[in-house]
């Protein structure tokens, strides 16, 4: 059974940057298109950033447009997202997710993901 895992989130403060990866174990990310979410508390889990199988295709919430990047590294699996310029409004649990299907195009819809990680907090102080 494929399984996610994601990493990197912490407390930074407000204007800082951090990196969040995500792995996986009992399969592989290379041939899906991959996705972030998040979840702040009180609120419904939201899209973030999508990227294509093959990496060439990228799509964001204009909420993180202009300082989020997402990126992916298939020969060894992985997926990220860059995070500069941080905001308090971005504290939230982040989740990596893969598409239902390989080889489709990049998701904003939570319908669309067939796996998802555990998540990773994410504090942003003033």
């Amino acid at each position: 059974q494929v399984q996610l895992e994601e990493s990197g989130g912490g407390l930074v403060q407000g204007g800082g940057s951090l990196r969040l990866s995500c792995g996986v174990s009992g399969g592989t990310l290379s041939r899906y298109s991959m996705s972030w979410f998040r979840q702040a508390p009180g609120k419904e889990r939201e899209f973030v950033a999508a990227i294509g199988w093959s990496g060439r295709n990228t799509y964001y919430a204009d909420s993180v447009k202009d300082r989020f990047t997402i990126s992916r590294d298939n020969a060894n699996n992985t997926v990220h997202l860059l995070m500069n310029s941080l905001r308090t409004e971005d504290t939230a649990v982040y989740y990596c997710a893969r598409d239902r299907h390989p080889f489709g195009v990049p998701t904003r819809r939570q319908v669309d993901i067939g796996s998802w990680g555990q998540g990773t907090q994410v504090t942003v102080s003033s």
